[in-house]
């Protein structure tokens, strides 16, 4: 993939990219239990149109249904699969009481909303794509229930796939509370993140560990901090795992600083951490841990940590902290109102209300034949304009590569099975295969369109395999051209909002250790550290996914990733001198140079790179100690 990369565009190479995993089976298991047999019960019941409801729900939660806990998975299905109730009840009745140009309007301020509330995170995005996408539903699907019981069964369905969620025990976990197998694997992961970051010190592969191992850290934190009814881990065997999760941290700070000075450590170093992860996810004592030497004070302070963390495994633990700080109503909405909000909401606005304008004047133009069904269009759109799914190109390309084929091979099912038996399995067989296909947006669109092709066929609607085909290459086009609109904020608002907020973090970090001291409130500077770490790894996802666009796109964002990579050498750098200044209180030479150099650097490129620096927040220059 390496050389197919470097021939091709990357606008290109990123359309033809897969992830890579092993197959998720309790989420191919819960998907063939979802929309499958809520549909087989509720035409057996002789109540088709909500079987066809409450399957929709449950799909578009299975999109959602990712590795992780079983308590994260609660806001990541849950707030999407109620902001999707919402659409549904408001397209409903929209749909069935005003025009034409009102349904329009409403739908394309329903979707600036939407779209603004996007950026403030992924959940908040799932919850603006299903509202949007059940609205159009709700609008452009002929259904025979009142809205109030499409949006009940819709929850229903989506309610359904939460409750396989939580209550079907993960294949293959069998070491202690099955509830908690996400939270095991996931803190787990940052054991075998820190040993892989040492393993590598000294090597060229050193800075992509240290990248894993935020994203290890990132992904522990969303796993433990799920909603929980107590503001505390009220389960022994919860509160185990925090501060099993919390001992991690020392060992990762010590193991950047180990990184940051490049000097390769002894192999019995990474035995350590490798034994603490399979203590987490076997639930066992660690036994003896090998130490390393202590010759030097990131080396000491991996020695600390090692033994801090045996007596943690030892004896247990009761800390709770998850060290994140909980974001204020002020600094969501400043999110929502700040220039990536105001950006993303305008293109989504323009995109879903097109999409809207275009199906109902074909809809009104008996396009569709004497069935109603022109919710395709623009729900092809929300997905379209999503940025999470990839670039801009590469969302057109797969889309329509992958209803092209989906169209088809749902042709040659309808063709074959018998009705409804057949396309009910076929819709259960979609709803296993959705997990897999997530990896590919093209795959996982061909899935999506057998999918609900089949139930548009179930509930009645004759075959629309060709029409969909129209309806997406529609989409595609509306969305590139609404894309590529040049006076729609600031372009690179997303980009440049995410770079801003991790220096501002990379500033609050630096002065905390700097200035506030370190050793009296570590607690308080791993919170830093972990804000300002998570920040970055936003930032430079943002900025890989910009230099993946199409060039006219791509320009908009340049300079923006020399800007990232200084920032992630001064936090790394940040994170030596915290770790410096445990040891013996004083910084050397070495260490204040860096940072020096750094500020100076970082203050060249955010120039540039066009970003502003607000008054008050210049970064502090250090003093030698």
């Amino acid at each position: 993939m390496s050389r197919l990369s470097a021939a091709v565009p990357p606008w290109l190479a990123h359309a033809l990219r897969a992830q890579r995993g092993p197959v998720p089976w309790s989420a191919v298991v819960r998907g063939a239990l979802a929309a499958g047999p809520l549909l087989l019960v509720a035409v057996l019941s002789g109540r088709t149109s909500v079987g066809v409801v409450a399957a929709l729900g449950a799909m578009l939660a299975g999109i959602n249904d990712r590795p992780g806990s079983r308590r994260a998975a609660v806001r990541r299905l849950g707030v999407p699969a109620l902001a999707g109730a919402g659409g549904l009840l408001v397209g409903s009745y929209a749909g069935q009481h005003v025009g034409a140009v009102t349904l329009t309007l409403l739908l394309t301020v329903l979707g600036l909303l939407a779209g603004a509330v996007s950026a403030v995170g992924p959940v908040a995005s799932g919850a603006g794509t299903q509202l949007l996408v059940a609205a159009a539903i709700g609008a452009g699907m002929p259904l025979p229930e009142p809205g109030w019981q499409r949006a009940l069964f819709f929850v229903g369905g989506a309610g359904w796939l939460l409750v396989l969620r939580l209550a079907l025990p993960t294949p293959g976990a069998i070491a202690g509370d099955y509830r908690f197998d996400g939270e095991r694997d996931a803190v787990g992961g940052v054991y075998d993140a820190v040993a892989a970051l040492l393993e590598a010190v000294g090597g060229p592969d050193a800075p992509g560990r240290r990248v894993a191992l935020t994203a290890a850290l990132d992904h522990a934190q969303d796993a433990l901090g799920g909603p929980r009814l107590r503001p505390y881990a009220s389960s022994a065997a919860e509160r185990r795992l925090h501060a099993q999760y919390a001992a991690a941290l020392p060992l990762a700070e010590a193991a950047t600083a180990l990184a940051w000075a490049g000097e390769a450590v002894p192999a019995r170093a990474v035995e350590g951490p490798r034994r603490l992860a399979v203590a987490v996810r076997t639930s066992t004592h660690t036994g003896p841990l090998p130490a390393p030497a202590r010759s030097a004070p990131a080396l000491r302070a991996l020695d600390d940590a090692l033994l801090h963390a045996a007596d943690t495994f030892d004896r247990g633990g009761d800390d709770s902290v998850l060290h994140t700080r909980r974001r204020t109503a002020t600094s969501l909405a400043r999110t929502v109102l700040g220039s990536a909000g105001r950006e993303y909401g305008l293109r989504v606005a323009l995109c879903f209300g097109a999409g809207v304008a275009v199906a109902q004047a074909l809809h009104h133009a008996r396009w569709y034949g004497s069935h109603a069904h022109w919710y395709w269009l623009p729900a092809t759109a929300v997905f379209l304009v999503k940025p999470d799914l990839g670039p801009l190109a590469s969302r057109v390309i797969c889309r329509a590569a992958g209803t092209v084929l989906g169209a088809v091979l749902f042709a040659g099912f309808a063709a074959l099975l018998p009705r409804p038996a057949g396309l009910v399995a076929l819709v259960a067989l979609c709803g296993a295969l959705i997990p897999v296909a997530t990896r590919h947006f093209a795959a996982q669109t061909a899935v999506v369109t057998v999918l609900v092709l089949s139930l548009v066929m179930v509930g009645g609607e004759p075959g629309a395999s060709w029409s969909r085909i129209g309806e997406t290459l529609l989409a595609c086009a509306i969305v590139l051209l609404v894309g590529h609109l040049p006076a729609l904020g600031q372009r690179g608002g997303g980009v440049r909002a995410r770079l801003t907020h991790a220096a501002e973090a990379a500033h609050v970090y630096l002065a905390h250790v700097l200035d506030d001291g370190t050793t009296d409130d570590r607690a308080g500077r791993w919170t830093l550290r972990r804000e300002a770490y998570r920040a970055l790894a936003e930032a430079r996802a943002s900025i890989d996914l910009a230099a993946a666009e199409l060039p006219a796109l791509a320009r908009h964002a340049e300079g923006t990733d020399e800007v990232a990579a200084t920032l992630e050498r001064l936090v790394d750098t940040t994170t030596a001198c915290a770790v410096q200044l445990d040891d013996n209180g004083r910084l050397t030479p070495e260490h204040t140079e860096r940072i020096t150099a750094l500020l100076d650097e970082l203050a060249e490129g955010r120039e540039r790179a066009g970003l502003v620096v607000k008054e008050g927040q210049a970064l502090p220059v250090p003093l030698a100690g």
